[in-house]
């Protein structure tokens, strides 16, 4: 087996030695944890082999069930989804499972080539909700932790965030504490 081929974590398994995991990689050499104990291998001199199924991608070698793994999570978060029959935490039982449809304001638009209406499971929805609040928070904190801002200009920037807080109200309907919603007041408004 060529090094290049090698990886750390990766399983290989040695005609002698059986199975063990890489630890380390030289220029030539490979350290490789083995039951009974770490050994330094050469693998182009060695009859090693991978113990496990690979893929083989624009020559990145890894584990076939890293790769599938890998892919699918990047995959459901690339889409915003969510496993199925899972809860979100913080959304009000009612809207569970809930969808949020749009529809367009003309109907004669709607149907082939026009525009269609749009539906977003609330959970998505919910979550960028709860993102918009914690990015507020996390500004409102930034201002008020600012030494480089005069004491005015702190005031305008959080009279700004208020409206913004204020903004989002209509969805305090989302959530299920009402210690998580949107507050108008930033005495109201927690701090973490």
């Amino acid at each position: 087996m060529n090094i290049e081929r090698l990886h750390i974590g990766m399983k290989v398994r040695h005609p002698q030695y059986g199975v063990g995991v890489v630890r380390s990689l030289s220029e030539k050499t490979a350290e490789i944890a083995f039951d009974d104990a770490p050994r330094t291998i050469a693998p182009a001199s060695s009859d090693l082999q991978p113990a496990e199924p690979t893929a083989t991608l624009s020559e990145l070698e890894m584990p076939l069930a890293n790769l599938i793994r890998d892919t699918a999570h990047a995959m459901v978060e690339a889409l915003g989804l969510e496993p199925k029959d899972t809860l979100v935490e913080g959304l009000a039982t009612r809207w569970q499972k809930g969808t949020l449809v749009m529809q367009p304001a003309d109907r004669q638009f709607t149907g082939r080539g026009g525009l269609q209406s749009k539906e977003v499971p609330l959970e998505t929805f919910f979550h960028k909700i709860v993102m918009i609040r914690n990015n507020l928070r996390v500004l409102e904190q930034k201002v008020n932790a600012s030494d480089k801002l005069s004491e005015a200009d702190k005031f305008d920037l959080q009279q700004y965030i208020t409206r913004c807080y204020g903004s989002l109200t209509t969805f305090n309907v989302l959530f299920k504490n009402k210690d998580d919603q949107f507050q108008t007041s930033a005495v109201d408004r927690p701090t973490s």
